[in-house]
């Protein structure tokens, strides 16, 4: 095994809805002494690239179409001519950062790229964006989950959560069917593992999330909130 993985941190301010919130993003780089992908180039091509080196980058991967997720896709793919790859229905929220142009690739679920003697298997999870991915690396026991799930649970956008059903469907459905061992390396904060998280889910889908403080949970026999919040924990349920 040859291939690793490095990241890279940036800082700087996203605008939600004419609210500037200030942002901590990782980019993530997978691969070896030759070759590499990046995940999420998020605002400073410079600083990724001066990590990247001389290994040639063969794509940039977004795990969604965000500004601070593609804000340097472009520079960083441009230096070697690499792909740039976004799940097709993120590509309105790339327009929103690069309006005259768009990704190379349409990722679509279980898609595969290889980098060094890896691959990374595309995951769809949806929830904070549509278009939301999630790439598993097997080899290297790691899955990249952009803003979807994070070090302190799900994630946000702007202070919300803009489809929580969904987000906790691909979850429960995809994430947390990996092995517990699996690191979970997100777009923002530390890392965790799959059986770190895995034991709050049950209290995420019964409503914790959105509780506010001190309020109890309601009794009954939907302790799981399943029914009630139309989270399907297999994404196959009708």
């Amino acid at each position: 095994m040859t291939a690793r993985i490095e990241r890279v941190v940036s800082e700087g301010v996203v605008d939600i809805d004419g609210v500037e919130h200030k942002v901590e993003n990782n980019t993530w780089i997978v691969g070896d002494d030759d070759e590499v992908i990046v995940i999420d180039a998020s605002r400073d091509a410079e600083k990724i690239l001066e990590q990247v080196g001389e290994r040639e980058v063969l794509a940039v991967i977004c795990t969604s179409g965000l500004p601070d997720h593609v804000g340097a896709a472009i520079e960083v793919a441009s230096r070697d001519e690499a792909v740039v790859a976004l799940h097709p229905k993120d590509k309105p929220l790339w327009r929103e950062t690069w309006s005259e142009t768009w990704p190379d690739i349409d990722m679509e679920d279980d898609g595969i790229f290889g980098v060094a003697d890896v691959q990374l298997d595309v995951m769809e999870t949806p929830g904070v964006t549509p278009g939301g991915v999630s790439l598993y690396c097997e080899g290297l026991n790691a899955v990249f989950t952009g803003k979807m799930l994070q070090a302190d649970g799900p994630g946000k956008l702007g202070g919300e959560y803009p489809a929580l059903a969904d987000q906790l469907t691909a979850i429960g459905g995809r994430l947390f069917t990996l092995p517990h061992e699996t690191r979970i390396l997100a777009a923002h904060g530390d890392e965790v593992t799959v059986g770190d998280l895995e034991p709050h889910f049950d209290d995420w889908v019964s409503g914790s999330l959105t509780r506010a403080a001190g309020e109890a949970a309601e009794e009954g026999p939907l302790t799981d909130g399943t029914r009630i919040s139309g989270i399907k924990l297999n994404p196959s349920d009708d």
